[in-house]
């Protein structure tokens, strides 16, 4: 229905004129002028302004639209601000014959200024016989509009899932890279402070004796197995707190500066009064206050580089496993490891499981596998978020991702169980249908499932499910041999 916004205009134009703009519509090419006339006289010319609502997402279809003059958008409400369809001038759009469309699957509006001519679906029995061939034109015009959609629910699909992809990796790599950059602050913070006390060691003016003496003591520090045996056995974190207060007592009865950052170093490191007590042995207060300032930067100097290493370490694996999930700067088609494909999948939603266990049950020496690994591991993505989806409605009992993968027979057969809620035996045979879904509005399109099924068809495999409450289970069979596929 559309838009009381749409209105007749003040002053008709001749049909005559109109029949003339109609040889511009695209479908219409070549009609003859009175059949050109014929829409004319049984159409409705309405204008709208930029802005107007020409129709409302849901309300009923009931004309054929001609887009004379002027620019549509329609949008769909529910499901997210999505572009759906632009029309512009010469197109023909709206309720066609031969159409299951019974509503509008968006809102309309116009962007510009409008001229249309609306023809309603009443006299399009009157139509198909008055012009022959716009039977034929309506259903060119009707498949051309079913592969435009498609293809934009399913890029918006993929962008769904490209944001996702993002989102998880943005959270996987933020922790490395926030220690990374903690460490390198506090590694600059200690190499500074120690280049400022470089001069108070010189002035000390050890003898050779003491060198080795202080040498051996931390050696025998740094290589003690962590964490120190206590007798009887306390908790890490009150062993930690009674040591440090110890070390810090220590200094303080010896006069030493800085306490606040000695004490905590040390402390972290297994140091002992005990071994304070030894060290007071080989220097005197004075010279022990000032090399243990320089040893616990030491120490605080170490543990950053550490963890710079391991961070960046850590963002190197990222890395990597968004190259092996993508397949980056390979061919389409190459050899295929199916168990490192899944583990990199795992990797890239790796922040979705905080509170999921993960079992992974790959048979050992497994082939690979001539196919489209990038495709291959879309479906991964599609089984597996689909399975996470089911764990986030998990309230009872523990949440288990189980990733199997063997051989059986001549099939490749990976299987993705969960223990969700399961899916209703009703709804089992249609979730592979496209823009099936019983995700809320927003949360998807219903193209996950069924692109995972075109992707494993394109490969000669079969995809199938398996639930009922507790355990739901995905299985793929890929065969050995894809080279034929192609």
């Amino acid at each position: 229905m559309i838009s009381p916004a749409v209105a007749t205009p003040p002053a008709p134009t001749p049909v005559e004129e109109i029949a003339e703009t109609l040889e511009r519509i695209g479908p219409l090419h070549g009609l003859a002028y009175e059949e050109r006339l014929w829409l004319a006289n049984h159409g409705r010319e309405v204008v709208a302004n930029a802005g107007d609502i020409l129709f409302e997402e849901g309300a009923p279809a009931e004309d054929m639209v001609l887009i004379l003059k002027g620019e549509i958008h329609v949008r769909r409400q529910h499901g997210g601000p999505m572009a759906l369809f632009i029309g512009r001038t010469g197109q023909m759009t709206g309720i066609l014959p031969f159409s299951r469309m019974k509503t509008y699957g968006g809102q309309g509006f116009a962007v510009s200024p409008v001229w249309l001519l609306l023809v309603s679906r009443s006299v399009f029995p009157a139509m198909l016989e008055a012009i022959p061939s716009m039977a034929q034109r309506c259903v060119t015009t009707l498949l051309d509009r079913v592969r435009e959609v498609t293809r934009i629910e399913q890029q918006a699909e993929k962008l769904n899932a490209l944001g996702k992809l993002a989102g998880n990796l943005a959270h996987e790599l933020n922790n490395p890279a926030s220690a990374a950059q903690r460490a390198a602050a506090s590694l600059v913070e200690a190499l500074e402070a120690n280049r400022a006390n470089r001069l108070k060691l010189v002035k000390l003016a050890l003898n050779a004796q003491q060198i080795r003496a202080i040498a051996a003591w931390e050696e025998k520090i740094l290589t003690r197995p962590m964490p120190l045996p206590q007798n009887p056995p306390r908790p890490g974190a009150l062993d930690y707190i009674t040591r440090e207060e110890s070390i810090r007592g220590w200094l303080t009865t010896v006069g030493c500066d800085g306490n606040w950052e000695v004490a905590p170093q040390l402390a972290e490191q297994g140091v002992t009064a005990a071994d304070l007590d030894e060290y007071l042995t080989i220097l005197g207060p004075t010279e022990a206050c000032i090399t243990l300032q320089f040893f616990a930067r030491y120490l605080r100097s170490t543990r950053a580089a550490e963890t710079l290493v391991n961070s960046t370490a850590r963002i190197f694996d990222l890395i990597d496993a968004v190259k092996d999930y993508s397949n980056m700067d390979r061919a389409p088609i190459l050899e295929v490891d199916v168990p490192a494909g899944l583990d990199a999948t795992l990797q890239m939603l790796r922040s979705r499981m905080d509170h999921v266990e993960i079992e992974r049950d790959y048979q050992p020496g497994l082939p690979r596998i001539s196919a489209y690994g990038g495709e291959l591991n879309q479906v991964w993505m599609a089984l597996i978020e689909n399975a996470l989806d089911a764990l986030e409605d998990e309230t009872d009992g523990r949440r288990t991702l189980r990733i199997a993968c063997r051989m059986e027979g001549e099939m490749l057969l990976v299987e993705i169980w969960d223990t969700g809620p399961g899916i209703p035996p009703e709804l089992q045979e249609r979730i592979f249908e496209p823009f099936f879904t019983t995700k809320a509005p927003g949360r998807g399109l219903g193209l996950g499932l069924d692109y995972a099924m075109r992707i494993v068809r394109k490969h000669r495999g079969h995809l199938s499910v398996k639930s009922q409450p507790g355990s739901t289970c995905f299985r793929v069979r890929l065969p050995l041999d894809q080279l034929q596929a192609y």
